[in-house]
């Protein structure tokens, strides 16, 4: 009788990778689409009201165009590189400098942490009190990341099932606005001319551009799925079509939001509110409740939060374990075996951000900090053309990068001086402890200690 495999037996494809390709197109579309319709819609539309008035379905196209773009350079260089673990992968790759690879996974921590002390605050914020009044944001926010922290050192472990639970939730909050603004349409409700009305003393062209940065926050998240290329079957066909289908499905369903809402709710009422979808509800004058949007908002908001948590702690570990960030963030608990100091300081980083700045503020920083990165997989794309491998891949033409690079840049020069002096203190932050790293794995190259073929690990 053959002996069965064992762990140790497993040996790669043909594709050279040993794990399962149990994901189908459809799953991956289904993750990409729960990955890109997080928190984010449900706190920011009130920012884009700031700056564009009604007309908040303008920014959400531009942002779309982006998207789109920089997802075609996503599709070639994941299908092209299927093992490969990101931006800073394909960075490696590309220019094969250590710092370049340090300082593009720091970025993407760095947002993650960004990402959830916006949350954080969204958490705390209209929604909360819907359900429980007048309670204090502070505190609540401060308890809110560290009952994140806790759950992240048990230990997530997540599902399929738990996944698409999440993103059922979150469809169903925004399923919800989309029908009460249409029946108040239908009813002959709501001004009819909002979306065509732009903000007072702001020009459209300037409040569109500017609001084009928050509207970006919301179709983040399709870069996540570069980490289960490797498990894909058939990426090269399945990939772009997952993704592109996820990206335009998340369009329409912010499109219908953004024109419901701007009809049915006065703007200024929009622009001041930190729950701006719940306005639909109160506008609406049905007897829905709101506590119980409230809710559906807050799992929405906790989920996304604990995600880029759980992220940006994985992404800090891991460039210790590539001796590029101090050895200490790379220890890890005994018999829960996550890596509790990362946990601890992205934990008590994301309690500081919190008092940085409002969710609009600390979102346009977050899109500022993944443009950047966004610039790397860009410049990346390009290099890598001329790099042959042996299957079938997605391609996109060279204009594709070269647009997205374009508009990357024109995104940046939009960035208020508040969002560039925060991602400039996490630059230095981070070159900082590149340099401590890389002093002490000098010390170890010296005492003959050190491994040279540790690298970054793919997640």
């Amino acid at each position: 009788m053959a002996e069965a495999p064992t762990a140790r037996s497993v040996e790669p494809d043909e594709t050279g990778t040993k794990l399962k390709k149990g994901i189908t197109t459809l799953l991956l579309f289904f993750f990409i689409v729960g990955d890109t319709l997080g928190a984010g819609i449900y706190t920011l539309m009130g920012s884009l009201a700031q700056d564009v008035g009604g007309a908040l379905w303008v920014p959400l196209i531009l942002a779309l165009v982006l998207a789109l773009l920089t997802a075609g350079t996503y599709a070639e260089l994941i299908t092209k590189y299927p093992a490969a673990g990101g931006a800073a992968r394909f960075a490696e790759r590309a220019f094969k400098k250590p710092f370049v690879t340090f300082a593009i996974g720091f970025l993407m921590l760095s947002s993650g942490i960004t990402t959830s002390a916006a949350l954080a605050n969204a958490f705390a914020g209209d929604y909360l009190q819907a359900i429980v009044p007048n309670i204090p944001a502070v505190p609540v926010t401060l308890v809110f990341i560290a009952l994140l922290i806790v759950i992240n050192i048990r230990g997530v472990r997540e599902s399929l099932i738990a996944n698409v639970g999440a993103t059922l939730v979150e469809m169903t909050g925004l399923i919800i606005i989309i029908v009460i603004a249409a029946l108040v349409i239908f009813g002959g409700g709501g001004d009819l001319s909002r979306p065509v009305t732009f903000a007072d003393g702001i020009s459209p062209f300037t409040g569109a551009f500017a609001a084009t940065i928050t509207a970006f926050f919301s179709f983040l998240g399709f870069e996540a799925a570069a980490n289960m290329a490797e498990e894909v079957k058939n990426p090269s066909r399945s990939y772009p079509r997952a993704l592109f289908g996820a990206i335009l499905t998340a369009a329409v369903v912010y499109l219908a939001l953004a024109i419901g809402a701007s009809i049915v709710v006065p703007t200024d009422v929009l622009a001041s509110s930190e729950g701006p979808l719940l306005e639909v509800i109160t506008a609406s004058g049905f007897s829905f409740p709101t506590w119980l949007f409230g809710i559906i908002a807050l799992v929405a908001i906790g989920n996304g939060a604990l995600l880029f948590m759980v992220m940006a702690s994985r992404a800090t570990y891991g460039l210790a374990e590539a001796k590029l960030l101090p050895k200490v963030f790379g220890s890890v608990l005994p018999g829960r075996k996550t890596p509790w100091v990362a946990i601890l300081v992205v934990g008590i980083v994301t309690m500081a951000m919190s008092f940085v700045g409002d969710v609009g503020t600390l979102a346009d920083t977050t899109v500022l900090l993944l443009v950047l990165v966004f610039i790397s997989a860009n410049i990346s794309v390009l290099v890598l053309k001329k790099d042959e491998v042996q299957h079938k891949h997605f391609s996109v033409p060279r204009i594709v990068p070269v647009l997205a690079l374009i508009a990357s840049v024109a995104l940046l020069t939009q960035q208020s001086a508040t969002t560039w002096l925060i991602s400039l203190g996490y630059v230095v932050v981070g070159t900082i402890l590149f340099l401590i790293a890389r002093a002490a794995r000098k010390r170890e190259y010296a005492r003959g200690t050190a491994d040279p073929t540790r690298s970054i690990p793919l997640e």
